[in-house]
């Protein structure tokens, strides 16, 4: 995608030409204030996790084989690593389009689940990366296989490659543990719509794994995977847990349902994209990665209708150990010319302005509509 400030009032214009209202200064700034508080409190987070590993439950050190890179460093090196920060982001546009930063309601439960969100995400994708065996994460290795890496180096015992995987678990089981800790403290409203988040991620993942081994590649499928695993783990509660910050009445929720069932679809169809065709560089992960794992996509459904000949034979070996990098380049080029990547496109832009549509004015605080809006565009067309 490329970018370009406008001149005149904050507007910003994106690489399809088209230009939406940005927050104003002040409000982007508050935004990013925000961000730091989540950071600063996740570090909070880990160094009272890391005085009760040592300290409290009186751990003798230093550990066999992990050395300096223990399970509560490991986790720091994650939350210190940064990211995207979109489920924060989206909590706290939330929050500010129900009117919760004007009325001055929820402001420290915003960052406390901001942060939760983040050591929840962190358990994601260190699990996901076990699931997927995914060597990289963020441009560097997965948790899982710099752990194979320290236990081949040290020589010890056993399986190398078992053993990072046990660990990573464990490193995502911490993280988890500790999201659910910083929500034992929020209001009802918020932990039962944690719960409900929590639940769906990972029944998203489970038939994310079904679909895999079972070769799914229908259309509906793909979608129900993409709607819970991504698009309302990422926007849609998210956004629904700001507003339940800033005590938002029914109406919001209404709202924020059909712009986050939109922005949610872009969200997880862009994901589709990068995943068979993103930059290893921007996205930290291997190039046709989805191929590799034939993950039951959106993608793989439309190639399942269009592709034929050589092409369709090809397809028949993704997400199996027959796939060569040779196949993937081929897949790749064969998606484009059959109109594949275009079709995905459309769905995208179709799916960015329903879910403008949707905010309502009169309803919502004008900054945090010029905020989601803007989200609705980060999403649908970033590049990692």
């Amino acid at each position: 995608m490329t970018s370009a400030l406008t001149s005149g009032p904050e507007r910003y214009r994106f690489g399809t030409g088209a230009v939406v209202a940005l927050p104003d200064v002040r409000a982007r700034a508050q935004n990013e204030e925000y961000l730091g508080r989540v950071d600063e409190h996740l570090d909070t987070v880990v160094d009272n996790l890391l005085h009760t590993w040592r300290e409290e439950l009186q751990d003798p050190g230093p550990v066999d084989i992990l050395l300096d890179h223990d399970l509560p460093e490991l986790l720091r090196s994650l939350t210190a690593a940064g990211g995207k920060r979109i489920r924060p982001t989206m909590c706290f546009w939330g929050w500010v389009a129900a009117g919760g930063r004007a009325r001055e309601v929820g402001g420290a439960d915003v960052v406390q689940v901001g942060s939760a969100l983040e050591l929840l995400h962190i358990f994601a994708l260190i699990h996901d990366d076990v699931m997927d065996e995914s060597a990289s994460r963020r441009g560097q290795p997965s948790v899982h296989t710099l752990v194979a890496q320290l236990h081949l180096h040290s020589g010890a015992r056993g399986n190398a490659r078992r053993f990072g995987e046990s660990i990573a678990v464990l490193v995502g089981d911490l993280a988890h543990a500790e999201a659910d800790h910083l929500v034992t403290s929020l209001p009802e409203p918020m932990r039962r719509l944690w719960r409900l988040l929590v639940i769906e991620l990972v029944q998203g993942q489970s038939r994310d794994l079904t679909g895999s081994a079972a070769g799914r590649r229908d259309l509906t499928h793909a979608r129900h995977v993409a709607n819970m695993k991504s698009g309302s783990y990422t926007v849609l509660r998210p956004l629904q847990l700001g507003a339940a910050a800033a005590g938002a009445g029914p109406e919001v929720g209404d709202t924020y349902r059909a712009y986050g069932r939109e922005i949610g679809e872009a969200f997880a169809l862009r994901d589709d994209l990068l995943g068979v065709w993103g930059d290893p560089q921007s996205t930290g992960k291997p190039a046709g990665d989805d191929l590799l794992s034939g993950k039951p996509t959106v993608i793989l459904s439309l190639a399942h209708d269009r592709l034929r000949g050589s092409a369709r034979a090809v397809l028949g070996r993704v997400g199996t150990p027959d796939l060569s990098p040779a196949d993937v380049g081929f897949l790749q080029d064969a998606l484009r010319a059959d109109g594949v990547v275009d079709a995905v496109e459309s769905r995208i832009s179709a799916h960015v302005h329903a879910a403008v549509a949707a905010l309502d004015p009169d309803l919502l605080d004008p900054e945090g509509v010029a905020g989601l809006t803007q989200m609705a565009h980060r999403i649908a067309w970033r590049d990692r």
